[in-house]
């Protein structure tokens, strides 16, 4: 009686077999045009990174010569792998972390190589006896106390890797050294091939379509302001059922905008770490204040979370009665719409290294309407209204709050920013200062654009030279 089933399920695991060979043909080409699409996609979302693929093969190839070509492979033999091997680690994809670890591997390869001959040379006092327990107590010494001084914050954030390759370097020259006498003509090799390939790096990095860490980091703290201001621009409109059907479906996007600003810690640390390691270029000069930066973006994070409380409160079912959201909502609108304003008058400034006043006026304009708002709040008007119908439109308002505020303190830092490097003023400003400052006469055309223009204040008696009158 077993012998019909088990008959009957060979056939239909063979056909399954066949089946998947069959169709294999199929799902490769699904997964291979998948690829295809979102190689496509990462090209055009950033053509960077395409340049960046060119540079690296390029380098590779560069450096490759040292085995291709007979001259430079004599001198250098197997050695002109740690060249290639250079390059492979080296090349980042911004100039800074290319700088770093390139600076950081040359560096910590010279004093590793340094101490491995120093090291090799007292072991070699010794005798053949002691020798080898002198070169082992040394690189048990040094791999300790290098491996200890990793902890340290600013070696690990700044020179982890180049204390890696100091363990690495110093083992091998100690270590190789016991057995080959010639080991500072090996440690010459390793140093020489190991420069070269982090020349390369550094000068196609530098001078083949550079990708600057700092510019990166400064129009990124830009761009996190701006999707505030367009979060903020959004919610007034789906809280208050502001916008229309068609305009709501674009701004949804802006609504989950703030979620990217909520784990961007460690890519403006590293950033900003990098950025300290390049040169200076463009309005970016040595000793940029990168860590103004990070303040900035802190800040960002601290109202991004204010702007995650408050889409819960689009998703909540409880939104409170439609009269009590009424009540707040011209006080709320304004302080949104204000502190839009402004973020994104800030996100501009910082774009274009430009002073602009305006944010100002709308950080002012939202403070005034934050204190009618409390005066709302503190009125008699809610001891006749449910308690539970009013807190969810007050916690609206009070997140609401600490978005203005959370503003405020975004707005300082930028001034602050502004101050360190000083930006430049704005033609317009400059002029609007110019004429007010000086004084005019008859045959001086009044700017419309400026306010009061025809306000004259004369402190003492001038001649004009066209008109010759006082």
């Amino acid at each position: 009686m077993v012998s019909p089933n088990i008959n009957q399920e060979k056939p239909s695991v063979l056909v399954r077999g066949l089946e998947k060979i069959i169709i294999l043909p199929k799902v490769v080409m699904k997964k291979v045009l998948c690829i295809c699409k979102m190689s496509k996609e990462i090209a055009q979302d950033d053509p960077r990174k395409v340049i960046h693929s060119l540079k690296v093969g390029l380098a590779i190839s560069l450096v490759s010569l040292f085995y291709y070509y007979q001259p430079l492979y004599e001198n250098f033999g197997l050695s002109a792998m740690w060249a290639v091997m250079t390059v492979v680690v080296v090349f980042e994809y911004t100039v800074g972390a290319t700088l770093g670890k390139g600076l950081n591997r040359t560096m910590a390869t010279l004093a590793a190589g340094a101490l491995g001959v120093g090291a090799h040379y007292l072991a070699s006092l010794s005798g053949e006896t002691g020798e080898p327990i002198l070169i082992g107590f040394f690189v048990f010494l040094q791999a300790a106390i290098a491996s200890f001084i990793r902890f340290f914050p600013k070696v690990k954030t700044r020179y982890d890797y180049g204390m890696l390759i100091f363990i690495l370097t110093f083992s091998l020259i100690s270590v190789s050294g016991f057995r080959d006498d010639e080991v500072v003509k090996m440690a010459h090799k390793r140093l020489s091939t190991i420069f070269l390939g982090g020349s390369a790096c550094v000068m196609i990095s530098i001078f083949v379509c550079p990708v600057w860490a700092g510019e990166e980091l400064h129009y990124s703290i830009a761009q996190k302001l701006e999707t505030l201001g367009d979060f903020l621009e959004a919610f007034v409109g789906e809280y208050f059922k502001t916008t229309k059907e068609e305009e709501s479906k674009e701004k949804n996007s802006f609504l989950e905008g703030y979620k990217s600003i909520l784990n961007a810690k460690s890519s403006e640390e590293s950033l900003a770490n990098f950025a300290r390691w390049e040169p200076g270029h463009g309005k970016f000069k040595f000793r940029h204040p990168w860590s103004q930066y990070l303040k900035i973006g802190a800040l960002s994070r601290q109202c991004a979370y204010r702007m995650e409380a408050l889409k819960e409160q689009l998703n909540s079912d409880i939104k409170g009665l439609t009269e009590i959201r009424g009540t707040i909502q011209e006080l709320c609108t304004e302080m949104c719409l204000e502190s839009s304003m402004a973020l994104k008058q800030l996100s501009l400034s910082i774009k274009t290294m430009t002073k602009k006043s305006s944010h100002d006026t709308h950080i002012a304009n939202s403070k005034a309407a934050v204190k009618s708002l409390n005066s709302l709040l503190q009125s008699s008007l809610w001891k006749e209204t449910d308690l539970l119908s009013v807190i969810p439109a007050v916690t609206v308002a009070s997140l609401l709050i600490d978005v203005v505020g959370c503003t405020d303190e975004i707005t300082d830092s930028v001034n602050v920013l502004a101050t360190m490097i000083n930006f430049d003023t704005l033609d317009d400003e400059k002029k609007t200062k110019e004429v007010s400052q000086s004084p005019t006469c008859e045959c001086v055309k009044p700017n419309p654009m400026i306010e009061n223009s025809h306000v004259v204040i004369i402190t003492e008696d001038s001649m004009c030279d066209k008109c010759n009158k006082v």
